[in-house]
């Protein structure tokens, strides 16, 4: 496959009937649905599931969410839904980039980036990551292109 990034964390995605909106192609919700399904099944290969961002009392969260949809997918089709954290600048921020490539043609069909910031849970407010968060994530952060 032809990624944006080296070394991409993927999620095999198939749509199913459900996912099919009026138009008779992926409904773009679910696009959003997968990405954050990709997002925290990354999260927790690293090593950092939700009891983790509870138990520390901060979390990732998304401040902003951008979407490029580029191509139609259809029910059936199989998809490759790639993930990797971008850039950061190691006290707050960093971003998650997503790439969804139908495995037929290896087409990518949407471009996705998140701006994460990380946050007290309890408060809701911006609070640096804490070093469990840097250890985990931030050898695996990529440079932007």
């Amino acid at each position: 496959m032809d990624w944006d990034y080296p070394q991409p964390f993927i999620l095999p995605v198939v749509p199913q009937a459900g996912d099919i909106d009026g138009l008779n192609h992926t409904n773009n919700a679910v696009y959003v649905r997968w990405c954050e399904q990709a997002g925290w099944a990354h999260s927790e290969g690293l090593g950092l599931s939700l009891d983790d961002y509870r138990r520390l009392d901060r979390a990732m969260a998304i401040r902003r969410g951008d979407y490029e949809y580029l191509l139609p997918t259809v029910q059936g089709e199989a998809l490759s839904l790639a993930t990797w954290l971008v850039g950061g600048d190691g006290k707050l921020t960093m971003e998650r980039r997503f790439q969804l490539v139908r495995d037929r043609d290896r087409a990518t069909v949407l471009r996705g980036r998140w701006e994460l910031v990380c946050i007290e849970i309890g408060s809701g407010r911006p609070r640096r990551m804490p070093a469990e968060f840097l250890d985990t994530y931030m050898p695996v952060v990529v440079a932007p292109a």
